[in-house]
């Protein structure tokens, strides 16, 4: 997953957010692709977000939909997220 710089956190359509009352702030789940919605999903049960619900249904049309790759509003192919593996050969 591509990490999301604030920057283009901002720039990101209300519609990617679960929570686009909250958007971009915090608790507002940007959810650009099938990836972020998944974290997005695990992080609301984490926290016990009173938004939990809303967060959890549009995670599961996101998840649901097909494609699902990397928005096109930002990151680089190939780039992974740091300490989340995505590189090197294991002994």
């Amino acid at each position: 997953m591509a990490k999301l710089t604030m920057a283009q956190r901002r720039r990101l359509p209300k519609s990617d957010f679960a929570v686009p009352s909250k958007a971009p702030g915090p608790g507002s789940y940007p959810m650009p692709d099938k990836q972020h919605a998944a974290v997005a999903k695990g992080l609301a049960a984490m926290h016990g977000s009173k938004s939990e619900k809303t967060v959890d249904r549009k995670a599961n049309a996101k998840l649901a939909k097909g494609g699902g790759g990397k928005s096109a509003s930002y990151g680089k192919p190939g780039t992974t997220a740091k300490g989340m593996g995505g590189g090197g050969k294991r002994k």
